[in-house]
């Protein structure tokens, strides 16, 4: 087998997928800005498996741009962590089919709070996303494992749509390289930025 081959076809399977979400971008990502531009609490993001991995990435690019957020493993929220979450909370709930029981678990819950659903799949006509206030649905032609199972372009998407989210809340909120550094004065980022901020 040639290894750089097979290295560019995943590659490619995955680019040509993130290219293709541009066309399906909507009215669905504008409501969803809005809803989290207006959150008078936090932003709360829940998943298993490795839309949960991708959720925890999403939650601290968030806190890091500007939006309070954090990760909450679905799982644990019909466990007792729900009680982190408030009324004037926004919760997004990833799922790649909008049918994983232990998020859809946590939708009881969630209306009983009285929180406002956001939900990533790749379906709008899931149960996860009829039961959401806003729904953003992504399609994709294939995973880009030899199998076709394995959550990698999806994530991908996933990925993806949650930096262009937290990237258009800060850009909203006026969010500036001070505030940056605010959060991130640590590392090379860190370093850098307070070397720009003395000169």
């Amino acid at each position: 087998m040639d290894v750089l081959q097979l290295i560019k076809e995943a590659i490619t399977v995955e680019a040509q997928a993130v290219h293709g979400l541009l066309e399906q971008i909507d009215g669905n990502y504008v409501a969803a800005v809005t809803l989290l531009r207006a959150c008078q609490g936090k932003v709360v993001v829940t998943g298993v498996g490795k839309s949960g991995i991708i959720g925890k990435k999403m939650a601290a690019s968030f806190a890091s741009t500007g939006t309070p957020a954090f990760f909450m493993h679905a799982t644990e929220g019909v466990h007792g962590d729900s009680g982190m979450i408030a009324e004037d909370d926004v919760v997004i709930l990833i799922s790649n089919s909008g049918e994983t029981s232990e998020v859809l678990s946590l939708v009881p819950v969630l209306r009983q709070i009285g929180c406002q659903k956001i939900s990533i799949t790749s379906n709008h006509n899931s149960t996860l996303a009829k039961v959401s206030d806003v729904s953003i649905a992504y399609r994709y032609e294939r995973e880009a494992d030899h199998l076709g199972l394995a959550p990698t372009t999806s994530a991908t998407l996933t990925l993806v749509i949650g930096d262009a989210l937290a990237v258009t809340l800060s850009i909203l909120r006026g969010f500036s390289s001070a505030d940056f550094h605010r959060y991130h004065p640590g590392g090379s980022l860190g370093a850098k930025l307070t070397r720009i901020q003395g000169e």
